[in-house]
This record gives structure tokens, C-alpha cells and sequence, in this order.
């Protein structure tokens, strides 16, 4: 039996809850919280996501409204109020002081936005101990009679900073100035910025200040990578990380409500598990994917960062930013749903080519160490594919725990061999895994010195008729010549850009066949990638460039088409920009273009 060093001071009805939960110590801010010089003081607490701090005020206010006894007086008014910034921060909040509570009698309500308010004013008539609920929701029960809160003896802002970047300051004024002065004000936030200083100045007295979080932000059970890749391959990077990983649980971050759909429509056609999180969702929607992800029925969670707030997900071991955060401190945030209660756990960022810059500042600012590395590959998949296989196939049986299988297993025996049945058996696992995919190009630097690689001392030139003045670039331009040439990445040398036109290099022993491919996939007048003229040029750049200048200065010549005042469509309507293949939606201007097997 694991020896207990649970604080002989805690009220033995807690005590006794904490240790049917199995706990037998407290986390660092939990201890802080119940110290001679805590008892009794409001209290300004910055501790880092994860950390059990809900749990931490709970202990915090104990003494307050157990007031001495075993247990806690007939329900009627509240007598402590934690707010929280979302509905599922605040039923996890719920969740947590349940249990904690549970022996010592306590009648909990929750109030939020997204639920039945009458049900809520009827579970109020009834009697609370301790009320927990959203800024606006509690707002509108305390304007409506429906409780009072003159004799609160604690009270809880959670995750202070994110309600006011929310903008709930009025409501947590109105709801705070309903309160007696002689309540506790206990005041949790990741972060202390200005305002949180100036309401802790206007509401508190001689608060405490007690901090965990340490100088190095970046939390020590989280393992950070970073891997950039084309606009394009942003999908096609998440596929492969969900595949390398494998992990119990996984939630991936979009910006938007739009992108949360399309990512989780994306994987789930794909074969993944997966639930969505986004403020479309009802609560019950919202309840139910939750659900889902505890019970194993999916172990993909695709959300936003509001619908994702204060989400504590057991076995959540993989954290990924399908979009770049808006700063460090909502990098922290959907990076701690993982890495808790001393369980290791990995944060991925996706980044785009364009803003590596403005990520390796993010992570400078926030002092996380991140490992810079590619997306898993194909054969890594496949690698870690064999391993997985082999150890759950390797794994002990015991042939006694079901007759039915057995018999099954001994039929099967007797009408095939050992080596079928296993190669039967590999292949079914395989056939139930999604594939993987092949991504288009590691790093911009590649394409611009490809023409130094071996391969490439005999080629072949072929010109594009569009350049700098259509949006031509080489995170998009060498997709295109993968899929309209039938060629791999390393095929195709040196792109040089114009302004006009782009030329680009390809072995000659290739340029028949990417010439064939190039004319085949062309469908003249299309407003897509197929109506991009290309074709095969006599000249190089520099040659070309050569007869462009003799042109423009000689008598009576014209200049180009293409140069006429702005730049024009390749069919010489309009501007050609890069668009989804698959219609509109995706990140990064290329989601969801096709990849190299074709797929829309």
C-alpha cells in the first residue's frame, strides 16, 4: 500500500475524498493554498494549466464553509461561487468539487449559458452550498431574484485573465458587488496583466500572492515540436502526425469555426475517430463528443481554442496547433491539455514556410524549447505501424477468458496454417488504419538550389507564363508541376521566377514524359491550375531575358501582353492566384489541394 502524505490538517471529510480518489499527496499550489499564512486571506494564485488548481481552491475554502464541523449545513443560500470563463471549464469545475465535497454533504448547482434556465432557477429554489457557472449566465439569475448572495463566504474567479479578454469585466463587477465585504475573494489566473492587478486592487484586501508557475514557462511534461511545411501540406502533415502517434487522445486547435469543420470533416472521411468542439455546437453536442473522447469512442478532438478552454481529457498525450497561436500565452493554454498530472506529453506546431519567423519569436518570448523537425514520413508511419503491430500481437493471451473466441481460434487453426492466418490477420490491421501521406517538399531552400544536385548537369528548360505578378511562388508552384507533370519533387531542378513567366528545370532523360503529362492534364481556359500554360522553352531564362530586353528597345516594338499595365490571367482575363482544389475552406491558400495520390 502506496505510503499517504496528505496534511493531517485538512478536514477529515476532504481527507477522506481525497483518499478514496486514490491521491496521496497535493500538487505544489494545492499545499500553497492550505498554509497557516493562506487561512482566512484572499488570494491572488498564478499557477500553470494542469496543476490541480481546481481542486486547490476547493481545499482553499473548506475551512470557510465547513466552519469547524463534519458537514455542511441544510442547503439554502450560496455560500461560495466560482465563476469560470466557459461551460466546459465550469462543468469540470463542477466535477471536480463533487467528489471533493461528496462526504461532507455539499449540494452543487451549475449555471450556464447553453442549458435549460429554468431548470437551473428550479435547482436554486432547492438550496446551494456552492454555485458554479459563466459570467453572463450567473449575471442574469442574480438580476432575476433567483439567488442571494449576502451570505457567500468565498467566492472564485478561475482563470481570471481569460474572462476579461473575454470581456466579462462588467458582469464579474456587477456579480462581485452583490457580494458581502466580508467574503473571501479568491483570485486564480495563468497570467497578471494590468487589469487583473486593478480589479484584484478594487475587490481584495491584503491578498496573498502566491505563485507556482517558475521562470521557464514552457511546461516540463510537454515535449514541443515545431515542423514547417508547404500551405498545401497542412492537412496532409496532420494525417501524418495522428498516424505516427497513434496517440489515446488528441486534440488539434483551428482558428476558426469554419476550419474546425472542414479539418474534422477531412478526418473523419478519412477513416479517424473524431469529434468537433466549436461555439456551433450546443451543449449537449458538446457534452456528447466529450463523452465520445473519454469513453475511447474517438480520440480525435478537432476545436477551437474557447470551446477548448479548461478541457481536462484523461490519456490526452498529443497536443496539435493546426494554426499558428495569436501569441505565447494561448500557446501555454492548448499546450497544457496535455502533459498533466506528471503524465508526458507532446505539443506539435504547424507552420506554414512563410511565418517560421514569427513562430521562433513566439517561442523565444514564451522561453519553450522546441525541436525543429519534418513531418513523419510514409515509411516512418509504416516503421512505427510494424512495432505497434508487433507488440499488441506479441502481448500475453489468455486463451481461458473467452470460450467463444477460442473455439473460433481452434476452427481457424484447423482449416488454415499458422503463416495465413498471421499474414490474414497483418493485413486486416493494416487495412484498418487510414493511409498516410506523401508531403511535397521539406523546406523553400531546396527548391531554389536544386539545380546544384547531382542529376541535374543535363536538362531540359520548360516555361510557365505566369510570374511575380500573379502570385507565383515556389511553395505552390512545385505542387503544381508534381501533379500536372506525374513527377516527384526530387525530378524537377532550379525554378527561376520572373515577372512575367517562370522557368523551370527538368532532367532531360524526364522532359519527354513530363512534357506528354503536361499537355495531358492542361485544360485551356480552366480558372484552376489546369488552365496554366506550360510548356517547352528552347531558351533559358537568361536567354530569354536577353531577347525580352532587345525587344523592348528596339523601333516601333511592343511590349509584351503580359505587361500591359497589370498582370493578367495565363488565358489573359485576370490575375491567377492559387486556389483549393477542393473548393472553398482550408488553411494556409492551399488546404485542400490534391495530394500526390490524387485525392480532391
Amino acid at each position: 500500500m502506496t505510503e499517504s502524505n496528505l496534511p493531517a490538517t485538512l478536514a477529515p471529510c476532504i481527507l477522506r475524498a481525497i483518499e478514496t480518489q486514490g491521491y496521496t499527496s497535493l500538487t505544489e499550489v494545492q499545499s500553497s493554498v492550505i498554509k497557516e499564512e493562506a487561512h482566512g486571506r484572499d488570494l491572488i494564485v498564478s499557477a500553470q494549466t494542469g496543476s490541480g488548481k481546481t481542486v486547490a481552491f476547493g481545499l482553499a475554502m473548506a475551512n470557510d464553509l465547513l466552519d469547524g464541523g463534519e458537514m455542511l449545513p441544510p442547503a439554502r443560500d450560496p455560500l461560495a461561487l466560482i465563476i469560470a470563463p466557459t461551460r466546459e471549464l465550469a462543468l469540470q469545475v463542477s466535477r471536480e468539487l463533487t467528489w471533493l465535497y461528496s462526504q461532507a454533504g455539499a449540494r452543487i448547482v451549475t449555471c450556464v449559458g447553453g442549458m435549460d434556465p429554468v431548470k437551473e432557477r428550479r435547482q436554486l429554489n432547492f438550496g446551494a452550498h456552492i454555485v458554479v457557472g459563466t459570467p453572463g449566465r450567473l449575471r442574469d439569475h442574480l438580476e432575476r431574484g433567483a439567488f442571494d448572495l449576502s451570505g457567500l463566504k468565498a467566492i472564485v474567479l478561475d482563470e481570471a485573465d481569460e474572462m476579461l479578454d473575454m470581456g466579462f469585466r462588467e458582469d464579474l463587477e456587477q456579480i462581485l458587488e452583490a457580494t458581502p465585504e466580508t467574503r473571501r475573494t479568491l483570485l486564480f489566473s495563468a497570467t497578471m496583466p494590468g487589469q487583473i492587478v486593478a480589479l484584484a486592487r478594487r475587490y481584495q484586501r491584503d491578498a496573498l500572492r502566491i505563485s507556482t508557475v517558475g521562470e521557464n514557462r514552457g511546461h516540463g511534461d510537454i515535449a514541443y515540436q515545431v515542423m514547417t511545411v508547404a500551405p498545401a501540406d497542412i492537412e496532409h502533415a496532420v494525417v501524418n502526425l495522428l498516424r505516427f502517434h497513434e496517440a489515446d487522445t488528441a486534440i488539434l486547435f483551428c482558428a476558426t469555426r469554419d476550419n474546425v469543420r472542414h479539418l474534422h470533416a477531412t478526418l473523419v472521411e478519412r477513416g479517424f475517430a473524431a469529434v468537433a468542439l466549436s461555439g456551433e455546437h450546443s451543449q449537449n453536442e458538446r457534452n456528447n463528443a466529450l463523452q465520445a473522447l473519454r469513453d475511447r469512442r474517438a480520440r480525435v478532438c478537432v476545436a477551437t481554442d474557447v470551446a477548448a478552454r479548461g478541457i481536462d481529457l484523461p490519456n490526452l498525450t498529443l497536443v496539435v496547433h493546426v494554426e499558428i497561436p495569436r501569441d505565447a500565452e494561448t500557446l501555454q493554454h492548448r499546450s497544457g491539455r496535455t502533459g498533466r498530472a506528471g503524465k508526458k506529453g507532446t505539443a506539435v506546431l504547424i507552420v506554414p514556410f512563410p511565418r517560421r519567423r514569427r513562430v521562433e519569436m513566439m517561442l523565444r518570448g514564451a522561453r519553450i524549447e522546441a525541436e525543429w523537425t519534418e513531418v513523419p514520413s510514409p515509411e516512418a508511419i509504416r516503421a512505427a505501424d510494424r512495432q505497434r503491430m508487433l507488440d499488441k500481437m506479441l502481448a500475453p493471451v489468455d486463451a481461458e477468458d473467452d470460450a467463444e473466441d477460442l473455439a473460433i481460434a481452434e476452427e481457424l487453426m484447423s482449416q488454415r496454417s499458422a503463416q495465413e492466418l498471421a499474414l490474414a490477420l497483418v493485413r486486416s490491421h493494416r487495412a484498418s488504419l487510414p493511409q498516410p501521406e506523401e508531403l511535397i517538399a521539406s523546406a523553400p531552400d531546396n527548391i531554389r538550389q536544386a539545380h546544384h544536385r547531382a542529376g541535374f548537369e543535363d536538362v531540359a528548360w520548360f516555361r510557365i507564363d505566369i510570374g511575380r505578378q500573379q502570385n507565383a511562388d515556389p511553395r505552390w508552384i512545385l505542387p503544381l508541376l508534381c501533379r500536372r507533370g506525374h513527377v516527384t519533387r526530387g525530378e524537377i531542378g532550379a525554378i527561376r521566377i520572373g515577372a512575367n513567366e517562370t522557368f523551370v528545370q527538368i532532367p532531360r532523360n524526364l522532359a519527354e514524359r513530363f512534357g506528354n503529362a503536361i499537355a495531358r492534364t492542361a485544360v485551356p481556359g480552366s480558372d484552376d491550375e489546369a488552365g496554366v500554360n506550360i510548356e517547352p522553352s528552347s531558351t533559358g531564362p537568361r536567354e530569354q531575358a536577353r531577347e525580352h530586353r532587345k525587344g523592348r528597345h528596339a523601333p516601333g516594338a511592343r511590349r509584351p501582353p503580359h505587361s500591359e499595365g497589370h498582370a493578367q490571367h495565363p488565358n489573359g482575363v485576370k490575375p491567377y492566384r492559387p486556389k483549393p482544389a477542393g473548393g472553398k475552406g482550408g488553411f494556409g491558400g492551399g488546404f485542400k489541394g490534391k495530394g500526390p495520390r490524387g485525392r480532391d
